[in-house]
């Protein structure tokens, strides 16, 4: 196993296990066994998946679409990370889409430190990291700009759409109702801690795509707000 460097590691403590360490070879592997790795990767991390997260980890790998509707602080980055792991076990490319340039690169930094630089790339409007890499970090529009482009020969069997309620946005919505319209190959995890009723978006992705829309959707916060 090999273990992730982790600045905010206690001297002497056991080192964490990154995730790529738990990655199969080139070949791939099948998705029980995918699901049963990340899994592991949790366990030996000393993660225990909330009830929402576990579901929401169970439908991806069932091959639906998931709307993931929980309080901020309830670990969706957790099932997003689940998502990309997935992918890489098939050989497979995902996206991951914030609405600011930050969010993205915070986003690629973290995908680097648990999948590995060479597999995560950075994908803005006037730079490019790694481009080819198989995990790509990028602002809603510029996915969106590349579904305009290509249409449903892009390359993007999975895609993570982070803060989805700016799908309402007056200015910036078209950027992520775009890919739902045009992308009808992809499979979406779309996450946000305020969404409002969400039937007749789901109705829509499910007859584009012919796919089934599960929706997650838990009012726990586990990580309490104290003032």
């Amino acid at each position: 196993m090999l273990p992730s460097t982790d600045p905010g590691a206690i001297p002497g403590a056991p080192a964490r296990p990154s995730l790529a360490s738990f990655l199969p070879g080139p070949e791939g592997c099948p998705p029980d066994e995918a699901l049963d790795r990340f899994l592991g990767w949790t366990a030996a991390t000393g993660l225990v998946p909330y009830a929402a997260q576990e579901e929401a980890l169970l439908e991806l790998w069932a091959g639906r679409h998931v709307v993931l509707n929980t309080p901020t602080g309830s670990g969706k980055s957790l099932v997003a990370l689940g998502l990309h792991f997935k992918a890489l076990c098939e050989g497979a490319v995902s996206f991951y889409t914030s609405p600011i340039k930050a969010l993205a690169s915070e986003k690629f930094f973290s995908l680097c430190d648990e999948l590995g630089a060479d597999r995560v790339g950075m994908l803005t409007g006037d730079a490019a990291i790694n481009p080819e890499g198989k995990v790509l970090c990028c602002t809603a529009e510029v996915l969106a700009n590349m579904a305009l482009r290509s249409g449903p020969r892009l390359a993007a069997p999975y895609v993570v759409m982070d803060e989805f309620h700016y799908y309402s946005d007056a200015e910036r919505g078209w950027a992520w109702q775009v890919p739902l319209l045009l992308l009808p190959q992809t499979r979406f995890l779309l996450m946000s801690a305020t969404l409002g009723d969400m039937t007749a978006i789901s109705d829509r992705l499910a007859a584009r795509t012919g796919g089934t829309v599960a929706r997650v959707v838990s009012g726990e916060r586990p990580v309490p707000l104290d003032y």
